[in-house]
């Protein structure tokens, strides 16, 4: 494991790489916030999205997905001062916290816009939360897919050509754009990052699931897409992307943070919505690259300022492993699994760049350059990590 030497990530963070010094393309990239003239940006952005303003009335201004967090707060406000008429729109995740849940209905009331929420049938999310697990290793691949297809296919609907997204994930964490290149979501970006190759034809027949119980996966073709003139825009590219400064205008709002302290990260105030966010969704990504949502955190706030590498690499050695407890629970409850099958098909995700094996254990080394245990092995079948006679 190579760790960036300014903030906390690894080498293997999808889509990250290092230069000679071992700095991370996501702090380079972050660098070059200090150079940009955002208020020149703001208004490249403002002109932009007052062009697609409704002529007729007839129609919305613009889709803006949202799950009613700090993040999509803001997006709502931001859209809600400049005098447009946004449609909120949400793919309900049958996850969402006691908190999440008053968080979104907030979102829309505190604002007074129209909101669109999407509920899957709850027996269909039963069944791909389990295909997902097996199959991806993340139980929220159907999040990820009804996120970016459902809100496309309301655009083509009721021809409203323009969606907003808050900051761009893969440039913001990882620097795989830079800000000067201005990347708006693309059908490839969909099928490569966000659904990371899987489609869901992929899980018809598994689980007795059909073609017609994921009608709402499908992705609207080329030819709507073009007819409609849709266009996916990321806020981040324009305006000065802070987390921290959005809550403030967030809370003004009534946003609430979680009541309770997190298992894995520190922050009360990201990731309010689904249990698993913070729980074992992120607890599975630690178990295939080794670290988790508290580096995620403590990256942002290290190049913004909020704290050092050596408070960062702190909070990283405390919360990352943390095997969260509700969030299992309920995880097990809804698929019918035991902790036991779900620890032995997450073993199998475990990416050999990160982990190998000795007496029975899985071990990795971590920020501060110590070796240490996180479990026992209990792997389906050997046959199925073909790196495991390497170790």
């Amino acid at each position: 494991m190579i760790y960036c030497s300014r903030c906390t990530y690894p080498i293997v963070a999808v889509n990250l790489a290092m230069d000679d010094e071992k700095v991370c393309s996501g702090c380079i990239v972050s660098d070059e916030k200090s150079n940009i003239d955002w208020k020149s940006r703001e208004k490249i952005f403002v002109d932009l999205i007052m062009s697609y303003k409704s002529k007729s009335n007839q129609t919305y201004d613009c889709i803006i997905p949202v799950s009613g967090g700090k993040d999509s707060h803001f997006q709502a406000w931001y859209f809600k001062q400049l005098g447009l008429n946004p449609l909120l729109f949400t793919y309900y995740t049958h996850n969402y916290s006691k908190t999440g849940e008053e968080n979104l209905t907030n979102i829309r009331e505190s604002l007074g816009l129209d909101h669109y929420v999407f509920y899957p049938s709850k027996h269909v999310i039963q069944k791909m939360n389990k295909v997902g697990f097996k199959m991806t290793g993340d139980m929220s691949w159907h999040f990820h897919c009804g996120v970016w297809s459902l809100p496309f296919q309301f655009a083509v609907k009721f021809n409203i050509p323009l969606l907003i997204y808050g900051e761009h994930g893969f440039l913001d964490l990882v620097g795989q754009y830079s800000h000067d290149d201005f990347p708006e979501f693309t059908k490839r970006q969909r099928n490569e990052d966000m659904l990371r190759g899987f489609s869901e034809d992929d899980f018809i027949g598994k689980e007795g699931l059909k073609e017609k119980d994921l009608l709402w996966t499908r992705y609207p073709s080329d030819e709507d897409l073009d007819r409609v003139g849709v266009r996916g825009l990321f806020m981040g590219n324009y305006i000065y992307w802070d987390a921290n400064k959005h809550l403030k205008i967030a809370k003004q709002l009534g946003f609430k943070e979680n009541p309770e302290p997190y298992e894995r990260t520190y922050r009360r105030f990201s990731n309010v919505d689904d249990i698993h966010e913070n729980g074992i969704k992120d607890y599975l990504k630690f178990i295939k690259f080794g670290y988790g949502r508290c580096t995620d955190h403590t990256s942002k706030d290290i190049r913004l300022g909020y704290m050092t590498r050596e408070e960062g690499v702190k909070l990283v050695l405390q919360y990352d492993h943390i095997k969260p407890k509700a969030s299992l629970e309920y995880f097990l409850k809804m698929t019918g699994m035991t902790e036991e099958q779900f620890d032995k098909i997450a073993d199998n995700f475990r990416d050999p760049r990160v982990w190998w094996i000795q007496d029975g254990k899985w071990w990795k080394n971590n920020l501060d350059n110590i070796p240490r245990a996180y479990g026992d092995v209990k792997l389906i079948k050997e046959k199925q990590i073909p790196f495991l006679k390497n170790h």
